[in-house]
């Protein structure tokens, strides 16, 4: 025999509120056992406890009321598995980016005390020949951007029994950074020239005076380099007109693990003194 409560019973019994409870049989994801049908009191039974329970606890894991109702309505035990693992999963994924974001704005608060890694230098760049891609590229795409371009690049290099002449890099028109679109050009130096194939043509990367520093890591929090780089050249030096430089010392061609990447990130400036050291890049 069925044993029901009243509404203000089953919220105590739960710990979910009147309203929550009535939003819930509004939407069909835990609707009551029984209605009056002339005074409309709601009355829960005793077994659909459980149900409540699993329902609070999915929601503390903020999952959403139509996963859920997937969840409970699940044709068997495997898929309401699924369901649930995957939401874990999701889960996991924005604690590691929260975890990043917490550690990223700890160490902006915390004071810098000590040099940054490699320091900063001015440099002369020679000018190369090299393999290039140039394209207008979205800052929001210019990650899966780079890695396709520089996957490119280094294919056509190997089909045509070319090899680095140096490091990989990119040249960032300012409208990448200020309208978030703008022209991106990526490429290898090399000391032969290469036969244009697809989207690869030659090109002779120009010389240029550079303020260089050395980003380690991801490229998700390279804007504290490039923060600190803009500093260090409004303070010490003679900026001028002209697109950003990164080189990529170690990156994705060599290893997956993105915390062995370096990338150089290069400003260009006018030297008026000394410092300078030629490029090895």
């Amino acid at each position: 025999m069925l044993r029901y409560l009243s509404i203000g019973d089953f919220s105590r019994a739960t710990h979910m509120t009147v309203k929550t409870l009535r939003h819930y049989h509004g939407i069909g994801l835990l609707k009551p056992a029984a209605v009056d049908q002339d005074t409309g009191y709601r009355r829960y039974s005793t077994e659909q406890i459980p149900i409540a329970q699993v329902i609070r606890r999915l929601r503390d894991l903020d999952m959403p009321l139509e996963e859920i109702q997937a969840v409970l309505t699940a044709p068997d035990l495997e898929t309401r598995n699924e369901r649930i693992s995957a939401h874990l999963s999701r889960l996991e994924e924005d604690l590691s980016r929260t975890q990043q974001a917490v550690t990223a704005l700890r160490d902006l608060l915390a004071p810098h005390t000590a040099e940054i890694p490699g320091g900063i230098e001015l440099r002369s760049v020679e000018a190369v020949h090299a393999a290039a891609i140039t394209e207008i590229v979205d800052a929001e795409d210019s990650g899966p951007w780079l890695r396709g371009a520089l996957g490119e690049l280094h294919a056509t290099l190997t089909a045509q029994n070319l090899d680095p002449a140096g490091h990989s890099g990119g040249i960032y028109a300012d409208d990448v950074f200020t309208h978030y679109q703008g022209q991106v050009t990526i490429f290898v130096p090399c000391t032969d020239p290469i036969r244009p194939l697809g989207r690869v043509t030659s090109l002779v990367i120009p010389a240029a005076e550079l303020a260089v520093i050395t980003h380690s890591g991801s490229p998700s929090d390279i804007d504290r380099a490039y923060g600190t780089l803009a500093t260090y050249v409004t303070r010490h030096a003679l900026a001028v007109d002209g697109p950003i430089r990164e080189y990529y010392v170690v990156g994705q061609h060599d290893t997956a693990d993105t915390s062995q990447w370096r990338t150089e990130i290069g400003w260009p400036v006018f030297q008026t003194g000394a410092g300078t050291r030629p490029a090895t890049a």
